[in-house]
């Protein structure tokens, strides 16, 4: 088994769990830092071990569009092209399909679309992207799927599962016949759970997918617009019919609080662009709440972000990086980008050791108030 289930939480469906890879092994819950380009954005990959990134995201998409897969065989697969010797997830390029492309048709076979850097007419179906993928050699690659937007029609919402379905035998089927393998063993593969905001559709992928048999699950299409509610209750109908002895991963999730609750409803894996993102706008996550460094408050701040903070951004005050961030100087946005993964890396370690010594109830009530009451963090 790929997935080791170490303990479980007794006021929630939280779980501590181990999965193994042919790069090394993940400790869950965790965060995946995302290199949708085959990069974490200015990060080194030095830096990333030094805050213990333990899996960052590749993208099939960005990937097959540049720099193509004659160059990725050429450099012996995203590992060896991005000199990271850890594992590696790489999404399916179906989200970016619907996100990004230009004049995308879907259809039976895949989708065809005009890419979304000069409009080249491209395609990727179910057996395109594996194959992508294990040409990547990614550890854990994602299965091909259509995300369908919020809102979305129940009649919609089904017609899309059913394709997103056969598309996923299609996937099975491929990989029963080639095997793939990468760092010396077999690539594992993980099922999108998708159905919109509707719950018998979410279970009916749900059980369909754990039938064809694949290691480990997926909850595909949040994060589109819906309201947390949803998201919440989105969770809630679906891990409930996946494998306890199987990884879980809500993709594209979340911030703080959202990343906990889903904890507590039995997710073991999260990706997603906020750290570096709005570490570039000048924001930073505290334990205490969210810091924007552009405000005034902090010209004459000389403490440091946190006392939680990335080796690296230790002995730099708040002024110092504000004065970075309002001179647009690149060592300002990097510093905050290595709090911020650093600060996701931290949240989802003591998540684990919350659940390993019985009182992720706290650490979970904690961290919910703390956010709630305090979106922003004290500019005082």
């Amino acid at each position: 088994m790929s997935f080791e289930l170490l303990a479980t939480d007794s006021s929630s469906h939280a779980r501590r769990g181990r999965l193994t890879t042919p790069h090394g092994v993940v400790e869950t819950p965790v965060f995946m830092p995302v290199g949708t380009q085959g990069t974490v954005k200015a990060m080194h990959p030095d830096e990333l071990k030094a805050l213990n990134s333990q899996i960052i995201l590749g993208n099939t998409y960005h990937l097959f569009v540049r720099p193509g897969m004659e160059i990725m065989k050429e450099a012996g697969g995203l590992h060896a092209f991005a000199n990271w010797d850890r594992p590696i997830l790489t999404d399916s390029g179906g989200f970016q399909v619907f996100s990004l492309a230009k004049l995308r048709k879907i259809k039976e076979e895949g989708c065809h679309f005009q890419n979304h850097l000069d409009g080249t007419p491209m395609f990727i179906g179910p057996e395109t992207s594996m194959e992508i993928q294990a040409t990547l050699g990614s550890d854990v690659a994602m299965l091909f799927d259509e995300c369908t937007p919020y809102p979305c029609e129940a009649k919609e919402a089904e017609k899309s599962l059913d394709l997103t379905l056969r598309w996923a035998r299609r996937c099975r089927t491929w990989i029963d016949e080639h095997r793939p393998q990468t760092g010396g063993g077999a690539q594992q593969h993980f099922g999108i759970v998708q159905g919109s905001v509707y719950k018998e559709l979410r279970e009916r992928s749900a059980r369909e997918l754990v039938a064809m048999g694949f290691d480990g699950y997926a909850i595909g299409g949040l994060s589109v617009g819906e309201p947390e509610e949803d998201m919440m209750r989105i969770a809630e109908w679906t891990t409930p019919h996946l494998p306890a002895n199987q990884a879980r991963y809500a993709m594209g999730l979340g911030t703080p609080p959202q990343v906990i609750e889903l904890i507590a409803r039995g997710i073991d894996m999260f990706d997603c662009v906020l750290p570096t993102r709005l570490a570039r706008n000048g924001t930073a996550f505290t334990h205490e709440g969210m810091m924007n460094l552009r405000n005034a408050c902090y010209a004459r701040d000389f403490r440091p972000i946190s006392e939680d903070t990335h080796p690296l951004c230790q002995g730099f005050s708040r002024a110092y990086i504000r004065h970075l961030v309002q001179a647009q100087e690149i060592l300002g946005l990097r510093l905050i980008s290595l709090h911020n993964l650093h600060f996701y890396a931290s949240l989802t370690s003591r998540a684990r050791q919350a659940i390993e010594q019985g009182c992720f109830a706290e650490f979970r009530a904690e961290v919910v108030a703390k956010y709630n009451s305090h979106p922003s963090a004290s500019e005082s």
